[in-house]
């Protein structure tokens, strides 16, 4: 068993309302913590399991009463991202020191009847939408047994649910665990190529492409919908032979749907509040969104291969 298996994992937030993860109206339970590293991570808050300190400088009013607090002396202007992480203890005095909300703790641990409790208000907006809830992250099967409990108590309110994932995990305790209880699965496959998948996303892919073939036998089965995904990240997942391996991957599957994510560059100044550099954000086309010529361009190559995208 996975040391975090038993833990209850951080929630970074549950959003209500979304209209983008998912059919209908839908919650979206955000977990903290993924077994990847995407060097493009929409949600770098989310990468570590542990607690952090985000500081967002364009709030911040300078009033000095967090730093007149600070214990380890490590906030500062002077800082590259105000804060020292090196020194600083997660005592979160400067938090609740800061009047403007500068300073935010990010994670916090919620029960599965806390998080209900927060969600149920919202059904009668699921049922009339067909929506629902939508469990993403980071990596929620990096918790099965608190997902499962998640998801269990969702289907004794008769709720839609759907996962969003990475696709690294242990398959049979998946299929245990979490697969009876989901209605879709949002699954990322994000590079086809094992040695630009480790480059770019910190781990191989095999294990990931493994999971996917057996769960797309699976589903099909089932009658269970199962939804590859691929984020077009430029020079990196939406090149022509990395879209074209892709849609061969699939086809072999008998994959007829699949879907192609426009880029999104919003992510940069997250990395600076969490503290985390972002090699990235003086790139002009890693900082830029971009026409639909690359998006039309991938679909046209999932499409010659027999893939709806």
């Amino acid at each position: 068993m996975a040391k975090n298996e038993m833990k209850t994992p951080l929630i970074l937030e549950i959003k209500g309302n979304s209209l983008d993860d998912g059919p209908g109206i839908r919650s979206v339970v955000f977990y903290k913590g993924c077994p990847l590293s995407c060097v493009w991570c929409h949600n770098p808050e989310s990468k570590k399991s542990s607690v952090e300190i985000a500081f967002d400088g364009k709030v911040c009013v300078n009033c000095g009463a967090c730093r007149d607090v600070c214990p380890e002396k490590a906030l500062s202007p002077d800082n590259k991202y105000y804060i020292d992480r090196s020194r600083c203890n997660l005592c979160f005095l400067c938090v609740d020191a800061c009047p403007s909300g500068a300073l935010d703790k990010v994670g916090k641990k919620m029960s599965v009847e806390n998080i209900m409790k927060k969600i149920l208000p919202d059904k009668p907006f699921f049922d009339t939408s067909g929506g629902g809830v939508t469990l993403s992250g980071g990596e929620p099967t990096l918790y099965m047994e608190f997902t499962s409990q998640i998801l269990r108590a969702l289907k004794q309110h008769n709720i839609h649910t759907l996962l969003e994932t990475c696709g690294l995990f242990d398959m049979k305790r998946f299929m245990d665990m979490l697969y009876p209880y989901l209605d879709i699965i949002y699954f990322d496959i994000k590079i086809i190529d094992s040695m630009a998948h480790e480059k770019y996303c910190g781990v191989s892919n095999e294990k990931i492409l493994d999971n996917f073939m057996q769960l797309s036998k699976k589903a099909a089965n089932d009658g269970k919908i199962l939804l590859p995904r691929t984020p077009l990240i430029p020079d990196m997942t939406d090149s022509e032979s990395n879209i074209r391996g892709i849609a061969a991957f699939l086809k072999s599957l008998n994959i007829t749907e699949a879907a192609l994510l426009a880029y999104n560059p919003l992510w940069h100044e997250k990395s600076d509040k969490v503290g985390v550099d972002d090699p990235y954000k003086n790139v002009k086309i890693m900082t830029s969104f971009r026409d639909n010529t690359v998006l039309e361009r991938c679909k046209a190559i999932f499409a010659d291969t027999g893939i709806n995208s």
